[in-house]
């Protein structure tokens, strides 16, 4: 390996096909998922990347690319109503917290231009990866249909999601479909390519966003070079085990970073939690802050808590 010098773990080296030296996977930074099928150039040998184009922001562009349903007008017009309810929920859940950790509703910036850089940062991170918006989980022909999310297929069960946090979440959804974002904003960074940071203060138990993406058998995803898969559906039978496929379709979540579960440092970084519910009998993931956090902090979370099963020794 050109960088750490050692030869072992050859499964796992690269050898560019410009000048035929070798650079492990978990070397590469960003780290690489797998080895890839194609032809491979390391950093010297690799054409230079264009720098990443920023998504315009101006508010026509940002409502068609996140299909907002209201225009600005109508949503300004619905808008203390809307915080109000927030605060009622906030203030609600914060009451019963010490009794039942309830999910809470983010808050939105109230600063229309400093939402309009939140979107378009996240607009900017999906062109640059070739990803079409969706909130929504999305079951594409060829792939694994909505029949086959079935929560109850879970092996050893799964938690049904209260009717006080479904609540919550379906709020959330109509703040989102309204243009008032989570107070995120998508950066690029050159050792863990895009992303996410705080660009406010963000309670513990806030709900950040649901993992989104196409649905797929986990079986039809063996040899993915993708390095977002995340697990749907644990079902007994192998062949009936589903994830979600952020390459194409998806949301902020792709962008969330999992931490390296292996080493102390790695799991103080941790400030996300990433769940799977049963919401009306199907499955869904859902990451939701595990503690306070500051402004300008980035996320991390931990690929639903299988520690020892996901390979994040050598995450960043």
């Amino acid at each position: 390996c050109d960088v750490c010098g050692s030869g072992e773990r050859d499964e796992e080296l690269l050898l560019c096909d410009g000048c035929d030296r070798g650079r492990h996977t978990f070397c590469l930074r960003p780290i690489a998922a797998r080895v890839p099928t194609g032809p491979w150039f390391c950093p010297p040998c690799a054409p230079r990347s264009k720098p990443v184009k920023r998504f315009p922001m101006t508010q026509t562009k940002i409502v068609d690319f996140f299909r907002i349903q209201k225009g600005a007008e109508d949503a300004e017009a619905e808008k203390y109503g809307l915080f109000q309810d927030v605060k009622k929920r906030r203030k609600r859940s914060l009451v019963m917290h010490k009794k039942r950790r309830r999910i809470l509703p983010y808050v939105p910036t109230e600063d229309k231009v400093q939402r309009l850089k939140q979107m378009a940062s996240l607009a900017t991170a999906m062109t640059s990866s070739k990803m079409k918006f969706s909130n929504e989980l999305t079951y594409m022909p060829g792939m694994a249909g909505r029949s086959c999310n079935q929560a109850t297929l879970e092996e050893g069960g799964m938690q049904i999601l209260p009717k006080e946090d479904k609540e919550t979440i379906e709020l959330c959804r109509t703040m989102q479909k309204r243009g008032e974002c989570p107070p995120l904003l998508v950066v690029f960074d050159s050792r863990e390519g895009f992303t996410v940071q705080a660009d406010a203060d963000i309670k513990d138990m806030t709900f950040i966003a649901e993992y989104t993406g196409d649905v797929d058998f986990l079986e039809n995803r063996a040899n993915d070079d993708g390095d977002s898969i995340m697990t749907l559906l644990l079902t007994e039978d192998p062949s009936k085990r589903l994830v979600i496929c952020p390459d194409k379709r998806g949301n902020i979540s792709r962008f969330i970073n999992g931490i390296n579960n292996h080493t102390l440092d790695g799991k103080k970084k941790k400030n996300i939690k990433c769940v799977r519910y049963d919401i009306d009998g199907e499955s869904h993931v859902l990451l939701v802050a595990c503690r306070d956090i500051a402004c300008g902090e980035k996320l991390y979370y931990d690929y639903n808590g299988y520690e020892h099963e996901y390979p994040t020794h050598h995450f960043v």
